[in-house]
């Protein structure tokens, strides 16, 4: 069975065994001479696709070792082509989930602080229950993850493919894609919004900067609720230190909701050998179940 179809198959039962849990609670634990149910607010984590089975968080995965020198295209630039897995294994281990070698970056050597919100859009997500907050992610509503989510927000594997004056990122999720130039050309006076932005690439030694602009104000930068306006600025950084590693850091500026710019930790991705496989959002359960759970914590009508 793919990894895709294991990844999709924890989301969905996952949330379907919290609201059936919540029903059972709705049905038995009414509160005495109201006959009103007492439905408690549920714990809903961030879905990062990983089944609890045996083996699960086995202390023997092993990170890839660096693998010698990164290669080089033919106009000298370092090539970040490849297929990319979060982590330092180079596969999707689910059972290794846990594990220190499937982390993108330890919190205790690089920590990443948290986003610096403006007051109103720090009580904005503050407000949104967690049954909210799911049902308005993105992912759970099959749009795309954008930029950065492209990196951030994304469990699936990635491919990279450049050439002089181009990089294509291939993602696994959903089959995105986007196009970047890296010849130097200036943004565009004045871009469409797009789920991806106006990404435009350049070359600041061997790292990749890609500078984008007009960025879908659907996208988050999250999964928490991490929304953003018109005005996002986002800065992406790659840089191949060895053949089997890629690192990914990312800073965003956003003058209507946060108070400074934010810089994710450096995020490692290592190099794998399987292909990309077709994954498209399709007969989304988890928004059905996500919209129960929902109902049932609405309070009742007079």
């Amino acid at each position: 069975m793919n990894r895709s179809f294991w990844s999709r198959t924890a989301i969905t039962v996952a949330t379907l065994v919290a609201v059936a849990c919540v029903t059972w609670i709705s049905m038995y634990s009414g509160q005495a001479g109201t006959g009103q149910a007492s439905v408690p607010k549920p714990t809903i984590g961030n879905p990062t696709g990983q089944l609890s089975v045996p083996g699960y968080g086995k202390a023997n995965a092993q990170a890839l070792p660096p693998g010698g020198r990164a290669p080089r295209t033919s106009d000298g630039h370092v090539n970040l082509s490849g297929i990319w897995f979060a982590g330092a294994m180079g596969v999707d281990d689910v059972t290794a989930a846990g594990s220190a070698a499937r982390r993108q970056f330890d919190p205790k050597l690089t920590p990443e602080e948290k986003p610096p919100f403006q007051p109103w859009a720090a009580e904005r997500v503050k407000q949104r229950s967690e049954v909210e907050t799911e049902l308005e992610r993105p992912s759970v509503n099959c749009l795309p993850r954008g930029v950065p989510g492209m990196f951030i927000t994304n469990p699936y594997p990635i491919q990279l493919i450049q050439t002089p004056g181009l990089l294509a990122q291939l993602n696994e999720l959903n089959n995105n894609f986007r196009v970047i130039p890296t010849d130097g050309r200036p943004h565009s006076k004045d871009p469409d919004p797009a789920f991806n932005g106006e990404g435009i690439g350049h070359w600041e030694g061997d790292t990749l900067v890609i500078d984008t602009i007009a960025i879908d104000e659907r996208t988050w930068n999250n999964y928490t609720g991490w929304f953003h306006s018109d005005q996002e600025h986002v800065v992406e950084r790659i840089k191949r230190p060895s053949m089997n590693y890629l690192v990914y850091q990312v800073t965003i500026e956003d003058p209507k909701v946060l108070t400074k710019p934010w810089t994710s930790a450096p995020r490692v991705w290592t190099l794998g050998h399987e292909p990309l496989q077709e994954y498209y959002c399709t007969n989304n359960q988890e928004k059905k179940a996500l919209e129960k759970l929902r109902d049932l914590q609405q309070p009742p009508k007079n």
